[in-house]
């Protein structure tokens, strides 16, 4: 009887310690609500020089009408702006926001025990800057020392491979993440 009490309690410490477990951070303009675990195990995490990107799970009991709601004002919020929000009994709630030129991507679905909270996003990092003599801000001349072109490339535009700078690789970016899931 002792044994069964003390491995009770031991689950009862084990199970409130996850549940206290404080969100891990990564992007700093999205806030999340309290409640919910982060999951590492599931979650992905994409760095260069000039993009960051993510997929981040958490989980928790919570329920996922509420959790979306609150996850659409918190974004709003912080200045988010939604572009689509799609509903469906069988893959949850996906909502689709964008902000100074980065997306974001929240899908709200139940498990068999918890709700989960997927968050794909991309964020395009501003590049190094230096101070000129004047105090006046520049950037950093990074491309022209790595590796420039000895003979200038032919071919159409649509044939030359975009920079990571360029409009058209951002859009590339939140097209994958809008995309991700639908197939």
């Amino acid at each position: 009887m002792k044994t069964k009490i003390c491995a009770t309690a031991v689950l009862l410490l084990v199970t409130a310690a996850c549940a206290t477990t404080t969100p891990r951070r990564h992007f700093d303009d999205i806030p999340l609500p309290t409640g919910l675990t982060y999951q590492p195990e599931r979650s992905v995490v994409i760095e260069s020089p000039r993009v960051k990107a993510a997929q981040l799970v958490y989980r928790g009991r919570l329920e996922p009408g509420s959790l979306g709601d609150v996850m659409r004002t918190r974004l709003e919020s912080s200045g988010w702006r939604p572009v689509s929000r799609t509903t469906t009994a069988t893959d949850g709630t996906w909502q689709v926001y964008e902000k100074d030129g980065n997306a974001l991507e929240v899908h709200i679905y139940e498990g068999l025990w918890y709700t989960y909270l997927a968050i794909s996003v991309s964020e395009t990092l501003l590049p190094a800057t230096a101070d000129t003599k004047d105090g006046a801000l520049r950037a950093a001349k990074l491309d022209a020392s790595i590796d420039p072109p000895a003979t200038p490339e032919s071919g159409t535009a649509s044939d030359r491979p975009t920079r990571s700078g360029d409009a058209t690789f951002t859009r590339r970016v939140k097209d994958f993440f809008t995309n991700l899931f639908t197939w």
